[in-house]
This record gives structure tokens, sequence and C-alpha cells, in this order.
């Protein structure tokens, strides 16, 4: 019996191999763990994929690569709630900034619970408290400033006059803007027809504008067509430079938002950028007794929260908004 239970003992000495399985097994272990790196890049690409701007996908790369640096870490796994908060202690910037890359950061992250890499959404409570202040809209009396000191008569004003007229009568982005065609302007029945492809949100609507801008778009595009012909460019861009091409190469590169803030300066006018036009757009339909929603819609918001804050109203304008209903 007892040389029956022999043959199942190993006599050779196999005690080295214990160190050899154990790095075997770490090796295996880091293998399936995913890293910050490829999983920024993987989302990045369905990001791309899913039509997602090149701006937005740049801040992902940006502040995951900062965060990633920042708290030296290498594994999905090793993000945890603290290491969240050193990286958001470590930042020398305002608190809004600070907001502004948190929700970037977040925004990964749910990314990647979403393929799987993560079984809950722990950073989800992590907050940084800003005290909001709302911007006030651009002001009626200082586009009208602006309209009377631009000469028309030249290509490059009449142009920004036509984006800063269309821009607060319509509510639209400087980036839908500098992506406007002809196909989007509807002469006859004074309406930009936009459909999604052109807005943030990607849903089409129809945007009402006056005998004004009716006037000076039709001028404007016949004046674009003699530029197109001049130097040969084949688009059908509303707004255009002076040899006929694009005003936007990149969302950071904007003839027409340069050309607001020197006038800005020059005239030494308030809140005259694309961001107070879109404001005073909100404002100006306020004012004039338009429903929150269809202000809501017409700026392309999903979220009412979102347009109140486009609303600026002064401590002295709720009082006398209030005194009529007393």
């Amino acid at each position: 019996m007892t040389k029956k239970k022999d043959i199942f003992t190993v006599k050779d000495d196999l005690s080295e191999l214990t160190s050899l399985i154990h790095k075997l097994s770490s090796a295996t272990s880091l293998r399936d763990r995913t890293t910050i790196e490829k999983a920024l890049v993987i989302i990045l690409r369905q990001m791309e994929v899913s039509g997602s701007r090149k701006r937005t996908r740049s801040d992902y790369s940006l502040h995951v690569t900062d965060f990633k640096r920042s708290e030296g870490l290498t594994f999905l796994d090793e993000i945890t709630t603290e290491s969240i908060y050193s990286w958001l202690e470590k930042m020398n910037v305002s608190a809004q900034t600070r907001l502004i890359r948190l929700k970037c950061l977040k925004a990964f992250l749910s990314r990647c619970f979403d393929n799987g890499w993560f079984e809950t959404k722990f950073w989800k409570n992590i907050n940084v408290k800003v005290d909001r202040q709302v911007k006030e809209g651009a002001a009626e009396q200082d586009i009208k400033i602006l309209l009377s000191v631009l000469d028309l008569r030249d290509f490059v004003q009449l142009r920004d006059a036509t984006a800063v007229l269309l821009m607060y009568k319509t509510g639209i982005r400087v980036s839908t803007l500098a992506n406007l065609e002809e196909k989007h302007i509807d002469l006859s029945d004074r309406l930009l027809r936009l459909n999604g492809d052109i807005l943030k949100n990607r849903e089409s609507i129809l945007l009402p504008f006056d005998d004004v801008l009716t006037r000076m778009l039709d001028v404007l595009m016949k004046q674009n067509k003699d530029i197109r012909s001049q130097y040969q460019k084949d688009n059908t861009y509303v707004f255009i430079t002076k040899q006929g091409g694009p005003i936007a190469t990149s969302p950071s590169n904007n003839n027409i938002q340069k050309r607001l803030n020197k006038y800005a300066r020059e005239y030494e006018l308030k809140n005259i950028n694309p961001h107070a036009l879109r404001r005073g757009f909100a404002k100006s339909l306020l004012n004039k007794g338009a429903r929150l929603t269809d202000i809501s819609k017409a700026l392309g918001h999903s979220d009412l929260s979102v347009t109140t804050q486009y609303l600026y109203l002064d401590k002295n304008e709720v009082a006398e908004n209030l005194r009529r209903f007393l």
C-alpha cells in the first residue's frame, strides 16, 4: 500500500518554480488590466465615430492626460476618489476652471463605465463649489452703435454687420455661423433652415429673421459670388474671407470673432462677442414675452436650467417684474 502511494509523490525539488509561477501570475493580471492611455485612445475613437467635436475630444485628451501624469497613474483601477481630489487640489486655477476640468474627467470616466471598465460610478458625487455669475448679454443700444459706425459699402464691414445682426436676431453660435451655407438661407420665407450637421445638439430647427436681415443677406450673398469668382473658390458659405475662403479654420481661429473683439476695443462697446450676442438674443425674446420653452428650443438647449443662466436679471429688474403681480 505504501509503495502505491509513493508514485503520487514528486521527489524532485521544484521549489525554484514557485517564484516563476508568481511572476507569471502577476504578468497575466497586468495584461488583463486596462491602462488609462489605452482607454483614452479607444474612447477618443468612439467619440470621433459618433460625431463629437474635435475641440471636445481635445479637451478629453488634455485633462485626462494631465490627471494621469499629475497622480502618477497607469491603470484605470488605480483611479480613486482620493486621487481625483488630489489632482483638483494641485490646480492653481479658479474654481470655475477647476469645475470644467473635473466635468471633463468625470465624462471620460462615465464612458469607461459604459465600456465595462468600472463596476460603479464612484466619482459621481465629487464636485467643486462655484458661485455662478450670470453674464450679461449684448445690449441693443451697443449693437445699434456698432452698426452705425460700420461702412456697409465695404465688403468686410458688411459681412461683419450681417454676422452681428444674424447672431443677435437668431441666437446661433459663431460655429454655426461659420458653417452657414446658402442652402440654409430662405430669403422668400425669411428663415434659417438649419439641419443638424451644423448645430451642436444635432437637431434641425427653423429660425425666422426680419426684413433688414433679408436685405443684408441678399446683398452679401451676391457680393460673395463675385469674390469667389475672382479668386476661383468653390464653396457656398454665406460668410467668407476677402479671398473667398471660410472664415473659420479651427474652433479658435474665426475671423468674425477676432473682428468683434477689435470693434469692442475700438469703439468701447460692452459685451460685443458671439456668446454675448446669444445671451442678448435670449434676453430680448424674454423681454418681448416669448415663452422660456421657445427660447430654450431656439438656443438648442436640452435643459431649461441652462437657458435660465442666459437670462441676466438684476435685483431691480426682478423687483419691477414682481411688482406687476401685487
